[in-house]
């Protein structure tokens, strides 16, 4: 392991995980509209809980899931609502308005934030992990799905996500154990972008690994469904690109498609499963969103290193990023 915070944090993730589910989740009224809010990571948590839910439930329910900013600026929240808010520190602004929106109307609200000082307003407060030091956030995302995973699962007596989520730490260690190929440093150091796709869950890990990748190693990365991959956009593709597909068993043969057409137009290709060219441990399908994205989060370390990128500075250690990135009130 570095002396990198972010590497710390990448290496703690079962742990928290574990002890996260090991505690009692709130519980959610099955009969009451849910939504789930939040703003980059934290939304893209809020995704994989809104899917655990239409999965549960075999469709019966589908929540909504939210960017908070939208949700406080130009949508509404109605006093039915159980709005659900994820936030690493607890400190934005539009994860903050939604819940004094919701508030004002007299919905029901449960906040999933770091531990720390901040005091968000809501009936409900849980704690994750402690604040993390690097900017490139990896276990407070893991951690909220933790929470998520177990708000989901008692409020729909799912026991199909309850043990799937139990094995998770298990997988989410063999996995961090796996050899990291070179060609996949390779890759993500040479390419110009990277593309990183998935089907179901592993879409949303798709956009959550990009974005990683893009805090990470300073390079531009793009997180799309495989399907969306096939449609308009291989115009872009090229020699540079480098792809990590995401294949799962329930992709219908387009993971397999995407990778013929990419490599037809010569790009680097890699496939990111149980027997991939980067592989996950294996794991239930349900708990896929705990596991796969730490290859990930083991490329960005070893790529960075390459790169002379920082995880834990997201590029606040240079002009003109510094300046410009401070001047943004979040």
């Amino acid at each position: 392991m570095t002396d990198l915070a972010f590497d710390h944090h990448v290496a703690q993730q079962p742990d928290v995980v574990a002890a996260l589910l090991d505690t009692e989740s709130p519980v959610l009224d099955p009969d009451r509209p849910i939504v789930f809010t939040g703003i980059g990571t934290s939304l893209h948590a809020c995704r994989i809980a809104a899917a655990w839910t239409r999965i549960v439930t075999g469709g019966r329910v589908r929540p909504a899931a939210i960017d908070a900013h939208d949700l406080a600026l130009s949508e509404s929240v109605r006093s039915a609502d159980q709005v659900v808010v994820v936030s690493h520190r607890g400190t934005k602004r539009y994860p903050n308005q939604v819940l004094a929106a919701a508030a004002e109307v007299g919905a029901s609200t449960i906040a999933i934030t770091g531990v720390g000082d901040n005091a968000p307003v809501a009936d409900v407060v849980v704690r994750t992990c402690p604040q993390e030091k690097a900017s490139t956030h990896t276990v407070s995302y893991t951690a909220a799905l933790a929470v998520l995973g177990g708000l989901v699962a008692r409020t729909f007596d799912a026991a199909d996500l309850t043990e799937a989520l139990a094995g998770a730490p298990t997988a989410m260690r063999a996995t961090l154990e796996l050899p990291l190929p070179a060609e996949a440093v390779d890759a993500v150091v040479s390419a110009s972008p990277t593309l990183v796709t998935g089907t179901g869950l592993d879409a949303i890990t798709a956009a959550e690994a990009a974005l990683k990748l893009k805090e990470g190693t300073y390079r531009w990365a793009e997180g799309l469904h495989t399907e969306f991959a096939l449609h308009g956009t291989p115009a872009v593709f090229s020699s540079s690109t480098a792809a990590f597909l995401l294949r799962s068993g329930a992709d219908g043969g387009r993971t397999a498609d995407a990778q013929d057409l990419l490599d037809k137009l010569g790009a680097t290709t890699m496939i990111v499963a149980e027997d991939g060219d980067v592989r996950f441990a294996a794991t239930h399908p349900l708990a896929r969103p705990l596991v796969t994205v730490l290859p990930f989060h083991r490329l960005v370390s070893a790529a960075a290193a390459r790169l002379g990128a920082n995880p834990d500075l997201t590029h606040l250690e240079a002009e003109p990023w510094a300046s410009a990135i401070r001047a943004v009130q979040l």
